[in-house]
């Protein structure tokens, strides 16, 4: 139970290779194959990276056998997720030994923590890649040809990757993630981010702009705007519209994206709850197009143990923004994440973390036991003193609990008609196809004449805890 737990959670998901539509193109002269690991933004970077190793003369493949060069995009999120690289790493050093042209690299939030590990003791890549240092990829990869090891994982305070044209990789054609900032600066003392992402710095709002509008020319019909934290984005600068200094919030970004077209959807991913603002709310409950829906991590319930996380708000405290979102959109769908079992956390802790979910009554939870990442202000602060299988069991009670709110939360839809975006075929059949509504939920339906990309109104008749079924109306 806990493995399917785990495996939900955009920030666990498994390795991926992807490949553009274009990956057949036979112009280019080497093929490089690469997997993402962990968070969205993983998966974000690794298409910047794939334009920038087109511009080298690199196409995708799917097949890693046909390589010239493998990456990894990796996630140091939690110890499994370290743990499965590693396991891939070892595969891919057996594939060497039959191919020894063949370069192997790692990318990513490993990368950094992992250095001499990964490139000495270990051997098992032939170079390291921080997540700043992307556009170094074409001079690493002739010092790894001529047998050095090739690193580089300095952090930046500027760069953002805003003149670089991602190539969508395994894309459906009709949702894209854009990136709009990179970086944190909150410092939770379970979090590896800002010490392998580094510090938080905003994107230029008009390339954010001309990607999305690219995006929808491109019959894309659904935007993410992607960050650690997208509420604290903040850009000062020029207009290039009046030539003007103008200051850009997240509120204000938002609309301007909002405004590219009312056929495009606009979502955003993730929010810190001390960072959201009746701005943001206001700008959501103004436009139709921009999603009721937000991922407002709460972590624990309990204010010791938020205080010991460095959360910087109280239960009190979050429990009003819950009440503020409610009131000024009150039918916004709500996610979050939780963690049980940090450092000192006591039953009562526990139990006020139960209590927060009955409280906030979320639509969608991605729940994960504590485990201890080196580095963190946690490691070096606290003892990791609770027992693994009282977390595990904790998690468990967590799990039951979001698993019977989420079917109520279901089960309240039923009879009411959504605007859903069709995003492809259903996994489960052939007949069907599927897309979320404007609270994120999944709604499956016949596909009769309907086709991807297309907006229709579906009639909710039936549910599970995890999907809603309908009739096209």
């Amino acid at each position: 139970m806990l493995e399917q737990v785990t495996k939900v959670h955009d920030e666990s998901r498994q390795g991926e290779a992807f490949a553009p539509e274009s990956a057949a193109d036979q112009t280019y002269q080497k093929k490089f194959y690469i997997e993402s690991y962990g968070c969205q933004m993983n998966f974000n970077d690794s298409e910047i990276v794939a334009s920038i190793l087109n511009q080298e003369g690199f196409g995708a493949t799917r097949n890693f056998e046909e390589a010239d060069l493998v990456l990894l995009n990796t996630c140091s999120i939690r110890d499994k997720a370290e743990q499965t690289v590693r396991k891939r790493l070892q595969e891919f050093r057996k594939i060497k030994q039959s191919n020894p042209g063949l370069l192997v690299g790692v990318l990513g939030c490993m990368a950094e923590r992992l250095k001499a590990k990964l490139l000495e003791e270990e051997k098992l890549v032939d170079m390291v890649v921080g997540p700043d240092a992307y556009r170094t990829l074409p001079a690493l990869i002739e010092e790894a040809e001529t047998g050095q090891k090739a690193v580089n994982v300095l952090l930046s305070r500027e760069e953002t990757y805003a003149d670089i044209n991602p190539v969508r990789l395994d894309s459906n054609g009709v949702t894209a993630f854009v990136s709009i900032m990179r970086g944190c600066n909150n410092m939770c003392t379970f979090c590896v981010v800002p010490f392998t992402r580094g510090r938080e710095r905003s994107r230029d709002p008009y390339s954010i702009i001309q990607e999305a509008t690219d995006m929808f020319n491109r019959n894309y019909r659904e935007v993410t705007l992607l960050g650690q934290n997208v509420d604290s984005y903040y850009w000062v600068g020029v207009s290039p519209e009046n030539g003007q200094e103008e200051t850009i919030t997240f509120a204000s970004l938002l609309e301007k994206v909002a405004l590219i077209s009312p056929l495009l959807r606009v979502r955003f991913s993730t929010s810190h709850p001390k960072d959201i603002t009746d701005d943001v709310l206001h700008t959501m409950a103004k436009y139709e197009n921009i999603c009721n829906y937000i991922h407002l991590p709460v972590q624990s319930g309990s204010t010791r143990v938020l205080q010991l996380m460095n959360r910087t708000y109280t239960r009190e405290w979050y429990m009003k923004k819950v009440e503020r979102i409610r009131e000024l959109l009150p039918d916004c769908g709500l996610s979050t994440d939780i963690i049980t079992g940090f450092c000192t956390e006591t039953e009562e802790d526990h139990q006020d973390t139960l209590s927060m979910m009955e409280f906030a009554r979320y639509d969608l939870a991605y729940m994960f036991f504590y485990s201890e990442r080196p580095g963190t202000l946690a490691a070096r602060r606290y003892q990791d003193d609770v027992p693994e299988e009282v977390k595990k069991r904790r998690l468990s009670e967590v799990v039951e609990l979001h698993r019977r709110q989420a079917l109520e939360s279901m089960q309240k839809d039923l009879g009411k008609t959504f605007k859903v975006l069709i995003e492809g075929t259903s996994k489960r059949s052939e007949q069907d196809l599927f897309g979320r509504n404007d609270q994120n939920k999944v709604i499956v339906f016949p596909r009769e004449h309907y086709e991807k990309g297309q907006y229709v109104q579906v009639k909710v008749t039936d549910c599970t805890a995890a999907t809603l079924i309908g009739k096209v109306v």
